[in-house]
């Protein structure tokens, strides 16, 4: 008779997409979180914290390059087999949607203009690669009911705060802005937007906004061959372009090219391109407003810049569209030298709350990708030091464990991290190999002579040599920068140890 098979263990893994983070990545990123609070909260932004599930209609069409709104989300049916199932549920695959429901819900309480800023983990259920995660970080920060486009201004200001405050030098990095208004009149010039049917040739200018998207990838050349007929990449993999005559192709790539040594320069080349249009000259028009707001508060070409090549890839963009970017070089993969590239984005999206009231509010906001932002700066060094493990108080006699725990609280009390040592005491070195781990500073010791004579040994693990495996007390003792202090000094002296670093 066949042995039943016993069942399978289950892998010892996250699914696929998904990761695991561990303290010093947890606690820097914490630390850069309170950064920007901090900064949002100085510019008036009170915290928002929504469900991380929305109903899919919530949610609505607006996730990237999808046409279904469950095609690209976590999504379920509750009690999906009984007679009359529930609603459809999804995680949120950003934190721009619910503030939308927010916004619409609580309408009649909230202040007008709502500042708010909400910072926490997103979905998103595509393929995953390398640097593409299912699950990731967003902090954003959005102002709700304000038309004017001083807030479009206050955001991109707030930014440029933002990444100097957490560790960005000036020079670094730059804010680049645009307007998508700008952009709709130069589709209008080009004649592939008809403003009495917005509907018409909304595939073409789909396929428009993505080649721009593109022109830092693929050039002028590989971008001028999707606004036509299309483009056949290395791998022979053909894409379809959008269908442009050469005329029409010529006069959006005129507008990507529109970009001179100054905003003026720059604001002067567009109202030349998209002037004719009443939206396109509407548009230049908040660029120029736009302008002078950020160089009455300071912020010149050095931080923020008029760019005609931001577009951004979202549908829901109605007006300003900007973006931040590093500028310093990195090696990729392969060895080549690159730009690190953007870390945050936004814009204007006066249309999302009407859906839920039927009314358009105002809205602006900027989106800074949290994981892209840390790696930013561990590559600058600015990710700030590995914060220290705690004070390891070892455990020489099981018999006297309240005393150990003793010594742990009052360090605690102090205001010093410290734990007692909760493994098998029987190997002294295993417990100080596990103080290493921990990334310890201070290890403190005592024994049945150090307890009889009121006494307490720190060894200082910083600047000690690392114990070797399977080190003795004697040995241990032995080793320099360690020091017997009295037991009521202990707080002190450990504080003293830590400041000395």
């Amino acid at each position: 008779m066949a042995k039943d098979k016993a069942p399978r263990r289950p892998r010892a893994e996250p699914p696929k997409g998904f990761r695991d983070h561990f303290g010093a990545e947890v606690t820097g990123r914490r630390a850069m979180l309170d950064t920007i609070a901090g900064v949002y909260h100085r510019h008036g932004f009170d915290p928002l914290e929504t469900s991380a599930v929305e109903t899919v209609e919530a949610l609505g069409k607006f996730l990237p390059d999808v046409d279904r709104p469950n095609e690209g989300v976590f999504a379920w049916q509750e009690d999906a087999e009984a007679d009359r199932p529930g609603d459809w549920l999804a995680l949120r695959y950003d934190l721009t949607a619910p503030l939308a429901r927010v916004a619409a819900q609580y309408r009649n309480d909230l202040p007008s203009p709502y500042r708010r800023y909400a910072m926490g983990p997103v979905w998103r259920n595509e393929k995953p690669g390398p640097g593409r995660f299912r699950e990731f970080y967003q902090c954003d920060a959005d102002t709700v009911g304000a038309g004017s486009v001083a807030a479009d201004a206050e955001i991109c200001a707030m930014l440029a705060d933002t990444l100097e405050a957490v560790g960005i030098a000036r020079g670094d990095y730059i804010v680049r802005v645009n307007n998508r208004k700008v952009l709709n009149g130069v589709m209008e010039v080009a004649g592939v937007l008809d403003p009495a049917d917005p509907e018409r040739f909304s595939a073409e200018r789909g396929i428009v906004l993505r080649a721009i998207d593109k022109l830092d990838r693929l050039g002028p050349d590989g971008v001028r061959a999707l606004l036509g007929e299309g483009r056949k990449d290395e791998s022979g993999d053909f894409t379809r372009g959008a269908g442009l005559g050469a005329e029409q192709a010529e006069v959006v790539m005129g507008f990507m090219d529109a970009r001179r040594e100054t905003g003026a320069a720059t604001l002067a080349r567009l109202h030349a391109l998209a002037g004719a249009s009443a939206i396109g000259l509407e548009g230049v028009q908040e660029l120029e407003t736009i302008a002078e707001l950020l160089a009455a508060q300071g912020y010149g070409a050095d931080r923020i810049v008029i760019d005609p090549s931001v577009v951004r890839g979202l549908g829901y963009y109605t007006g300003p569209v900007f973006e931040a970017e590093l500028t310093f070089e990195i090696l990729d993969d392969k060895g080549r030298r690159r730009q690190f590239g953007s870390v945050a984005g936004g814009g204007r999206y006066d249309d999302l709350v009407r859906r839920f009231t039927g009314q358009s509010v105002p809205a602006t906001g900027v989106s800074i990708g949290v994981d892209r932002l840390l790696a930013a700066l561990r590559e600058r060094g600015r990710a700030g030091a590995a914060s220290a493990g705690p004070v390891v108080v070892t455990v020489m006699d099981r018999e006297r464990m309240a005393d150990y725990l003793a010594m742990a609280g009052e360090l605690r009390r102090a205001g010093i991290r410290a734990e007692v040592y909760l493994g098998n005491p029987k190997n002294f070195g295993n417990q100080l190999k596990y103080a290493d781990k921990r990334g310890s500073p201070v290890a403190v010791i005592q024994g049945a002579d150090e307890a009889a004579r009121g006494t307490v040994v720190l060894k200082d693990l910083i600047l000690g040599a690392r114990i070797a495996e399977g080190a003795s007390l004697e040995e241990w003792k032995a080793r320099p920068a360690q020091q017997a202090v009295p037991r009521t000094d202990l707080v002190a002296a450990v504080r003293a140890m830590l400041e000395q670093g």
